[in-house]
């Protein structure tokens, strides 16, 4: 073949995404997911069936606005889960034994063409996950919007401190186009990249809303998810083939409705009971010599502080857990073993949650935690004492929340009799059996029974991911577990394996959609997985 003919022969679309591409604009989920099975038995590996993917949602899975103002009334607009059920796959493919490592993915495909065009799905104009109970019109399904065109890059001139203020200063007002513009300016300069994805995952963390009780207009921390995601499935694709990455995923990270009052709690803390200061009407920035100081804290928390800390974060209303973080600081301790800590204490709000209906907050809280140790193990960011105290204010308003709407009861833990005798492959099993079943008391207590045989710890995180993998129609199902399972592996609080018991009380607990078992049968045939199909 002569170079030309090479070349145009590279350059050619693939028919098979071709055709998931317009399986998935159909609203074909079925039809998308035979394309997917197709890929997998062809070898395509996960990475460029991920690029491909994102590419093809990406244009559609962006919002004017994520609030609506209807006839006097505020209603929420979501946010897109189909970048963040990438980056679950992602992970969770690592996880799961054999052929069923393609599961986590076929959920991914499975969900895409019921999660674009969000905006027309809640006011009953396209179909969709969003508009289940809506009365949506009769006939072939309208083409999704194209809310925000793509750009081009924005180049700015300056020291990168100064181009990444001018970029904050345009997220802040909500310049979603300029702001993307320069943002994709700041990222084509491989030796700023890393400076600029920082900042893009640190503005996802400081916009998290200011109360929650009553409301379901809310960020709950999901600008910083979609950074992360961002981030991740860029890496692992290769930023040189990342741009529908960056657009499916940084553009949304100025449209608004912006939170900023937590954060400015967090800030403001800093100067009033770290810096012992009275707050004044003038302009405050940057670090303080102390907050810089105090990233360097080796000491660990023990078990008697951390649960001293969960305590007050969880039971106490405002200032406590700004004192007791303060205290925990000024003693020496490690700002990341408090991460540690809140983590163990978002998990216990998930297993004090038992109405389906009420994990809103629980597990977008629990994400918000999961994302902010990755961003502090993975980033050197100046901010993140700040941030640290925003994460406290965070699981006390999520407390609240679940105390106020009925929910924060004692865990429900109903632990089996006589399993002396059982080897971890019956454990592990009964542990998915009663996952899968939905029965959250017994996959609970089956996870306790586990965890206390002694036997290798391995296999029960496999699988708490295989059943999450499993259950579909909602990537919640995957994201979640797979952020506790994830923590697991890197938390140091003594209390840890909380944290694999709330992956089995939200897998079995929290609402599920239509036949959530429907994906995985389908790949399981598909692909001759008995254990599956």
């Amino acid at each position: 073949m002569s170079p030309d003919a090479a070349s145009l022969a590279a350059s050619r679309p693939d028919p098979l995404y071709v055709e998931l591409e317009a399986r998935i604009l159909d609203r074909d989920q079925k039809g998308a997911s035979e394309v997917y099975y197709r890929l997998v038995k062809d070898g395509r590996p996960l990475a460029e069936m991920l690029r491909e993917a994102v590419r093809i949602h990406g244009p559609y899975t962006h919002v004017p606005y994520h609030e609506r103002i209807d006839d006097g009334y505020v209603n929420f607009v979501n946010n897109d889960h189909c970048l963040l059920s990438a980056r679950a796959t992602l992970h969770l493919s690592n996880m799961l034994p054999g052929a069923a490592s393609g599961l986590p993915m076929a959920q991914t495909i499975w969900y895409i063409p019921t999660g674009l065009d969000i905006w027309n799905q809640k006011i009953g104009k396209a179909p969709g996950h969003y508009s289940r109970g809506l009365q949506v019109p009769d006939g072939p399904p309208p083409a999704p919007v194209v809310h925000w065109p793509d750009q081009e890059p924005l180049p700015l001139e300056g020291r990168l401190q100064e181009r990444l203020g001018r970029w904050m200063t345009l997220v802040h007002r909500g310049q979603v186009v300029d702001a993307y513009r320069v943002f994709l300016g700041l990222m084509a300069n491989p030796a700023e990249r890393r400076a600029t994805l920082a900042e893009l995952v640190f503005a996802g963390l400081i916009d998290v809303q200011d109360r929650s009780f009553q409301n379901r207009s809310y960020t709950t921390g999901h600008k910083s998810f979609r950074a992360r995601a961002t981030v991740e499935l860029g890496e692992a694709i290769g930023w040189g083939n990342a741009h529908a990455v960056l657009y499916a995923g940084a553009l949304d990270i100025a449209v608004g409705p912006r939170w900023y009052s937590l954060y400015e709690v967090a800030c403001n803390a800093v100067t009033v009971y770290l810096e012992d200061q009275a707050l004044h009407a003038v302009p405050y920035g940057g670090t303080t010599e102390q907050e810089r100081a105090l990233l360097g804290n080796k000491a660990p928390l023990g078990k008697a502080e951390s649960d001293a800390l969960i305590e007050v974060v969880l039971r106490q209303p405002e200032p406590g857990y700004l004192v007791k973080v303060t205290e925990l600081l000024k003693a020496g301790k490690d700002p990341r073993s408090l991460l540690d800590a809140l983590q163990i204490g978002a998990a216990e709000v998930v297993l004090e949650t038992h109405s389906e209906l009420n994990f809103s907050l629980p597990q977008h809280c629990y994400e918000y935690l999961n994302t902010l140790g990755w961003f502090w193990d993975t980033f050197e960011h100046p901010q993140r004492i700040k941030l640290l105290y925003l994460a406290a204010a965070y699981l006390n308003q999520n407390a609240f929340h679940q105390k106020l709407t009925g929910d924060l009861l004692p865990p429900r833990i109903e632990k089996p009799a006589n399993v002396a005798a059982f080897d971890a492959d019956r454990l592990a099993g009964t542990v998915e059996a009663a996952t899968l079943a939905l029965d959250a008391p017994k996959a609970v207590g089956w996870t306790q029974a586990y965890l206390d045989s002694g036997h290798d710890r391995a296999l029960l995180v496999r699988t708490l991911a295989l059943a999450a993998s499993r259950l579909g129609n909602d990537p919640h199902n995957q994201e979640i577990a797979l952020c506790l399972l994830e923590d697991y592996a890197k938390n140091r609080n003594p209390d840890r394996d909380r944290l694999l018991l709330a992956a089995a009380q939200h897998t079995a607990r929290h609402r599920k959609y239509g036949d959530p078992l429907d994906c995985s049968r389908r790949f399981g045939k598909a692909l001759g997985i008995e254990a599956l199909a």
